[in-house]
């Protein structure tokens, strides 16, 4: 039983409330005995007794009734509450996250370039996945776990910003071997989901593991995939060559991603492929992964209880006390 915010420990208590209607058929029986009829020659010595005085007399029933209400709502054990959400994951999610780390990554049709921009907005959508467990596979001419599952997202993100086009040694880019070494990650994993997003901005020239192979070996151990083909259409600043004092060269390329390995390693998957063509719609990409892996929460509700009956005690003693007092002293002379 509730009032806004208070509940009622023994709510029964209110069939006592029924005394009230009780009392007020006994007070109008009795007052209806006490005024007897007889005859007088004449009332003048009653008439002192009639005024305001005469009808006041009956608040005494009404302070009494609302000591009795007062007494009975105490006897209910109000309490109020003080109710706290808190959301808890159920079912977690095992998500790797393989990023190409190749030399092409630093192209500039994004802004300050594709690994800055990739890093960033994997970093957003890590923010976001509170209860998950995730880690990192980068890779270029080999796949290497840079961050193994973890709840830690302070320290995924901290690692993953360490990385840059100079962590792995130089050659191909090797989409298999990064898939590879991501699903090595998470065969072994007990959770009711397990996600791939693997971003790449070329074409698999590297590795002894073919990407297809991979998706195959992914779908084995259920694990979805989702792809995500980074570069603006046409072409591209990219690095070409390292000048003297260590900064790079660039030049017009064409981007080449090889969309239709990453199609069907999605397909093969239960996965999705996206293109993005610059950071917005990277952004856009992650969201759109972000909905469809939902984390299933469980709200806990958790109460904290203050008992409110001291007020209503205190009410019914000041209106017992008044009742009394009136009842010896202003309406002495009528009752």
């Amino acid at each position: 039983m509730e009032m806004n915010n208070i509940e009622f420990l023994y709510p029964n208590a209110f069939y006592l409330l029924l005394i009230i209607p009780i009392m007020a058929l006994w007070y109008w029986l009795k007052r209806d005995k006490a005024n007897a009829t007889f005859m007088l020659s004449s009332t003048a010595a009653f008439k002192e007794n009639k005024g305001l005085k005469t009808y006041l007399v009956h608040s005494l029933w009404v302070l009494k009734s609302v000591a009795i209400a007062c007494i009975v709502i105490a006897l209910a054990r109000p309490q109020s509450s003080n109710i706290k959400y808190t959301k808890v994951g159920t079912e977690g999610i095992d998500i790797m996250i393989a990023l190409d780390v190749s030399h092409s990554m630093l192209a500039d049709d994004f802004k300050p370039n594709r690994l800055k921009a990739s890093k960033l907005v994997a970093s957003n959508f890590i923010d976001g996945r509170y209860n998950d467990r995730i880690g990192l596979i980068i890779f270029y001419s080999e796949g290497f776990t840079q961050c193994p599952l973890t709840t830690d997202h302070v320290v995924l993100k901290n690692l993953m910003f360490q990385v840059d086009e100079n962590t792995l040694p130089q050659g191909g880019t090797a989409i298999g071997m990064g898939l590879a070494t991501a699903v090595a990650r998470l065969k072994d994993s007990k959770a009711k989901s397990k996600v791939i997003i693997l971003l790449t901005d070329g074409e698999n020239s590297a590795g002894s593991i073919d990407p297809l192979t991979a998706a195959d070996l992914a779908k084995t151990y259920n694990i979805r995939t989702y792809t995500i083909g980074v570069g603006a259409k046409g072409f591209a600043n990219v690095p070409v060559a390292i000048n003297r004092n260590g900064t790079y060269r660039y030049g017009k390329q064409k981007v080449s991603i090889d969309e239709s390995t990453l199609k069907s390693i999605a397909s093969t998957t239960g996965g999705q492929y996206f293109r993005a063509t610059n950071n917005n719609s990277l952004k856009e990409i992650y969201a759109q992964i972000d909905e469809l892996e939902k984390t299933k929460l469980q709200e806990l509700n958790y109460k904290k209880y203050h008992d409110e009956f001291y007020p209503y005690i205190l009410v019914a003693l000041l209106l017992l006390s008044l009742e009394s007092l009136l009842n010896y002293t202003y309406f002495r002379s009528i009752l």
